[in-house]
């Protein structure tokens, strides 16, 4: 087990969603985060305090966790220098990148030397199956998106907080390394053989009581040219009762594609319902979640109203507003 409480590294991050495992950490698990560790030139504050690896140990951290989901999961060597001083201070590190710190020779010498733990949350630990396709008991609602890193782990997650607070039986199933460092468990999605990742999804969304929920934790987008093998695999493995579109109203292009336009709403709603239905005739949209914070109050309120008239589903900043209402729309499934 990774021990607790954490300090976040945000390391030289160039932008506030760059750091999107520190702050979904901080956000969901306040009381394992002591504080945030910064070089210069990051772009990124999640709002803790900064601190230097001796007051992160005063402060009690136990691990130091790296907080930042860059494109292509490069360890550089600005960073290896930290890392290196923070084992031999007496950290463990945990990492959900795809380059793991286990393959990285000086690493791991040091943890060996100091008697320190690596810890790669982004290694299956499970011989998945297959996917079979088949039904199963039990409900599950998926979070889709125009885009990568637009919300769809804060939407499932708060949607569960809420189905969880009404009384509702309900679980987040995480599948990033995010929502794995938030929970403990989950399905490192990306990590996968391609051939087993709808039957990753089916193996972490088993049976289970007719009224209970799996909040499924979305990726990627299936409009997006890097990531949609994951996004269809959510969708084919998740076999959901119920989607929700996530999307964020500023981006300019696709994340990491300056040369992609965004989807409008209607064309991924339309995209991921044809592909949903194929897996699940029963199938709804029941919901939009918008990713409102680059626009001020009046202008987010504004948008999401503008929204839910134009698609005629329930529109919310699960942020700025709560997720009551998708959860008040799942419980009407």
């Amino acid at each position: 087990m990774i021990e607790t409480p954490y300090l976040l590294f945000l390391g030289d991050a160039p932008d506030q969603l760059a750091a999107k495992v520190a702050q979904g950490i901080k956000d969901w698990r306040p009381e394992n985060s002591v504080g945030q560790l910064r070089l210069e030139g990051c772009g990124a504050d999640v709002g803790l305090t900064d601190m230097t690896l001796e007051e992160g140990l005063a402060a009690g951290a136990k691990t130091l966790v790296i907080g930042v989901a860059n494109r292509g999961g490069v360890i550089s060597d600005k960073w290896k220098a930290v890392l290196i001083e923070a084992l031999e201070a007496g950290y463990d590190i945990a990492s959900g990148l795809h380059n793991l710190l286990r393959d990285e020779g000086d690493l791991a010498a040091a943890a060996m030397a100091h008697g320190r733990t690596l810890f790669d949350v982004r290694i299956p630990s499970v011989a998945y199956p297959i996917a079979n396709g088949e039904a199963r008991t039990g409900k599950r609602c998926l979070a889709v998106g125009t885009d990568c890193s637009v919300g769809k782990m804060y939407t499932a997650m708060a949607v569960e907080k809420s189905m969880v607070e009404r009384g509702m039986k309900a679980t987040f199933r995480a599948t990033g390394q995010t929502g794995i460092l938030i929970t403990g468990g989950g399905v490192p999605l990306d990590a996968v053989i391609a051939d087993f990742m709808a039957g990753s999804i089916e193996y972490l969304t088993p049976d289970n009581d007719d009224d209970h929920w799996d909040l499924i934790e979305g990726q990627g987008s299936l409009h997006h040219m890097s990531y949609s093998g994951v996004s269809l695999a959510l969708i084919h493995g998740g076999r959901p009762d119920a989607l929700i579109l996530c999307h964020e109203p500023t981006r300019t292009h696709m994340r990491g594609l300056p040369h992609r336009d965004l989807p409008s709403l209607e064309q991924a709603r339309d995209t991921a319902m044809t592909m949903a239905l194929d897996a699940n005739p029963n199938v709804k949209m029941v919901g939009i979640s918008v990713n409102t914070q680059h626009l001020n109050e009046e202008d987010a309120l504004a948008y999401l109203a503008k929204v839910e008239a134009e698609m005629g589903l329930p529109t919310v900043d699960p942020f700025r507003q709560g997720a009551d209402r998708l959860a008040e729309a799942l419980a009407a499934v």
